[in-house]
């Protein structure tokens, strides 16, 4: 039977840090989305309907409908301070590119079917400072969703949709550094297919205000793949090393969603609350194909160096790793305005809430609350061809982990200066 084994105790999830949304979610997948701080739910319009809200795709044009767009991502570097400590550690900056597809076809008796392809989740974290590098020398996640959905209108006022998620995940771990006298290292890929499913409704009770739901349930992503460590002291003369398969599972959590839009002539506000259900992440746990050995801890002991019991290899990636995340809720709001027949020109705001508490927190997802502010706009070239961009800041506050705090990971300092840049660019063509 396998052996679970969980990862070094400074050390996170294997998935995400470097998300902008709350924990590793990645919620802006679209011009309009990057443009609205994701406030865009019961005015979806365009190809993305079929990702943020099928339930809308009945009143979308009775035509064929794409969207392709690409992400720019810019993840400034964090700095951290230990207490008592003029040192200030530093991660590195990250560059993020991916593309995301959308499409909507046209009615068929009251029926519509959507497809999209986006990275709802995800994470890139690398840090070269020694503290933080042991833990989290890099942290790569990336999530693929397909996404195929059908809508069916029951009259003019009420729709509801539904489909299948598809998410593909690959991940990867990097640590080294030496704690004690002992050097400890650790790399792991892996990879994974999953389903899950999604859930809308839209309501109008006038022509000019909207009520939409939706719903994306959750998905245990069961990561398998290969592991290799080692802890070695004595420039190596004494070693364990482990080179086998490892898994874990890491959860891409469910969320619900509230909207309710009302357009005034032109313009178009909308109002949505999210929460995502974080609670569910409660331990991060390896499970590995073969046992550890100890001959480093047996050879500490036998020198009178270590305690009996010690086992650094073992300590260092063989206790579950307490998580205890919170569901947490996004509020956010935009703005659609139609200044021209041509020209469409949006703005938003959202207040993010950090999942992560204080306990728990490393240096893989230093994460806190996030003020996001976002603009963007299309322009319509012709009756088939539209052509878009958006761009949006999400500001990280400042984060203090104090002694009191009883940090698990042994941090005790202050994170500043974290948050994102999003660049959106994209076309949408109808036909």
């Amino acid at each position: 039977m396998k052996k679970k084994i969980a990862i070094l105790a400074a050390l996170g999830v294997m998935t995400a840090g470097s998300a902008y949304g709350s924990g590793y979610r990645v919620p802006e997948q679209s011009i309009n989305a990057v443009a609205l701080s994701n406030a865009y739910i019961a005015n979806t319009e365009g190809p993305d309907t079929a990702y943020y809200n099928p339930a809308n795709m009945a009143w979308q044009e009775n035509r064929w409908q794409v969207e392709a767009s690409i992400n720019y991502i810019n993840l400034t570097a964090i700095d951290y301070t230990a207490e008592n400590s003029s040192n200030v550690d530093t991660s590195k900056t990250e560059d993020i590119f991916f593309p995301m597809f959308h499409a909507v076809s046209p009615d068929f008796n009251n029926f519509r079917f959507g497809f999209s392809i986006t990275v709802p989740y995800g994470l890139s974290k690398r840090w070269n400072d020694p503290v933080p590098r042991l833990s989290a020398e890099e942290f790569t996640l990336h999530v693929f969703e397909a996404n195929p959905t059908v809508a069916y209108k029951f009259n003019d006022r009420f729709s509801v949709a539904a489909g299948p998620r598809v998410l593909y995940t690959r991940g990867k771990v990097l640590s080294d550094g030496i704690f004690n006298g002992i050097s400890l290292s650790r790399s792991m890929e892996g990879n994974t297919i999953e389903y899950g499913y999604n859930l809308a409704m839209t309501v109008k009770p006038t022509k000019e205000w909207t009520l939409a739901a939706t719903y994306r349930s959750k998905v245990d992503l069961d990561v398998e793949g290969h592991a290799k460590m080692a802890a070695s002291i004595s420039g190596g003369l004494v070693a364990d090393r482990y080179d086998d398969d490892v898994s874990v599972t890491i959860p891409a959590p469910a969320v619900s969603t509230l909207a309710t839009s009302y357009t005034f002539d032109k313009t178009t506000v909308e109002l949505t609350w999210d929460r995502t259900y974080w609670s569910k992440y409660e331990e991060l746990d390896f499970d590995y194909g073969s046992s550890l050995t100890n001959n480093v801890g047996a050879t500490l002991i036998a020198m009178g160096l270590a305690p009996a019991g010690t086992n650094p290899l073992s300590s260092a990636f063989d206790a579950p790793k307490d998580k205890d995340w919170h569901d947490s809720n996004a509020y956010r709001i935009g703005i659609t305005h139609k200044c021209t027949e041509k020209l469409t020109a949006m703005l938003g705001f959202a207040y993010d809430e950090t999942p992560i508490p204080d306990d728990t927190l490393g240096f893989e997802l230093p994460g806190s609350d996030g003020i996001i502010y976002s603009i963007g706009c299309r322009y319509k070239v012709n009756n088939n061809l539209e052509v878009g961009g958006a761009y949006l800041y999400d500001y990280k506050k400042s984060r203090e982990i104090t002694t009191s705090d009883s940090n698990i990971n042994g941090i005790d300092g202050t994170f500043e200066d974290a948050g994102a840049h999003v660049v959106n660019l994209g076309l949408i063509y109808k036909f």
